[in-house]
């Protein structure tokens, strides 16, 4: 799936850059670029709307198309679910309410909570360009724990790249309240480093054992088959723009943005909707076509012989990420 800004989110922040020195928020962030990568938390680095805009601009297109994949996933594997509500916790500027409503457009109530004023402020005025939903969409600010204990309950609940900046003693219980506070589906999404993969696959196992359904990226139920030093995560790619490329000091034309995600449901399914997961780009040589796959039965590899050629043309046209059936096994 297209995982690029829509046209109505592109202009509204195109229309917010406009007014703005490009140098200052290059320069802006920059400085909490290296924030993030010495433990920083975005409430440390986004202290005013300049700092906001800067953060949107660099990272707004990342997230949401990282948002696009693990909720587009969502959708594939469970295409009976359509919500009617959503909770985005630790919204930022709205970045995966936008990706939300896009995958499901029966979305007709969203509340949005962070504790950070100028990503709020930005999120409304990103808001004016979009959909009438996120117009209408209540935003409100405080502890995340406290805010959900009181929340009504969300068909959907997201919490994109949120986890990662919570203090490890607050992580089991802000997981529990993220899932109370969901009444059909909770998504998480981290950055897809090995921390990222780490705080997900925990926030996982800990979920299923509250009687959590795993909808995806994985297949089954059963504990995470990866094995350090790997782990599972994802790639999204997706255009910048003029401004994001002097932003973010980049020459490329594109992105790949990387996550882990984990989509969990109260429900279990009436029977698996796929067999496997792709866990990387599929390897292909003259002689045979190879793809890593997380099956019911653990970490395999598909592999097919050139002269196998249905199987070889299956598993060569396989994508990172993708849900397959296993038939080339």
């Amino acid at each position: 799936m297209d995982a690029d800004l829509p046209a109505d989110l592109r202009r509204g922040l195109a229309g917010l850059v406009e007014r703005q020195s490009r140098h200052e928020l290059a320069a802006r962030a920059s400085a909490f670029s290296q924030l993030y990568r010495s433990g920083g938390r975005s409430a440390d680095a986004i202290r005013d709307a300049t700092d906001a805009l800067a953060y949107a601009v660099a990272r707004l297109p990342a997230t949401y198309a990282a948002a696009v994949g693990a909720l587009a996933a969502l959708a594939q594997a469970r295409p009976e679910f359509s919500p009617a509500t959503l909770l985005d916790v630790g919204a930022g500027p709205g970045t995966a309410a936008w990706a939300a409503t896009r995958i499901f457009p029966a979305i007709g109530h969203i509340r949005l909570i962070d504790d950070n004023r100028h990503l709020r402020e930005l999120a409304r005025a990103l808001a004016a360009s979009g959909p009438g939903v996120l117009h209408d969409a209540t935003y409100e600010s405080g502890e995340l724990t406290a805010q959900l204990r009181d929340a009504p309950r969300a068909e959907l609940v997201i919490a994109s790249y949120v986890i990662g900046e919570l203090a490890a003693d607050k992580l089991a219980r802000c997981a529990d309240a993220l899932w109370s506070a969901a009444a059909g589906a909770l998504v998480v999404i981290e950055p897809g480093t090995t921390a990222g993969f780490s705080r997900v696959r925990d926030l996982r196992a800990q979920l299923i054992a509250c009687g959590a359904h795993v909808v995806a990226p994985c297949p089954h139920d059963a504990a995470c088959p990866i094995v350090a030093p790997d782990w599972c995560h994802f790639a999204q790619r997706l255009a910048r723009s003029r401004d994001h490329r002097r932003v973010k000091g980049a020459s490329l034309a594109f992105e790949d943005e990387k996550f882990s995600y984990v989509a969990l449901a109260r429900d279990a399914p009436r029977r698996p909707s796929f067999g496997a997961r792709v866990l990387a780009h599929p390897r292909v040589t003259k002689g045979t076509a190879s793809a890593k796959l997380c099956t019911p039965e653990g970490i395999t590899t598909a592999t097919a012989a050139r002269r196998a050629r249905a199987s070889y043309r299956l598993i060569k046209g396989w994508r990172w990420g993708d849900a397959v059936t296993r038939a080339a096994e």
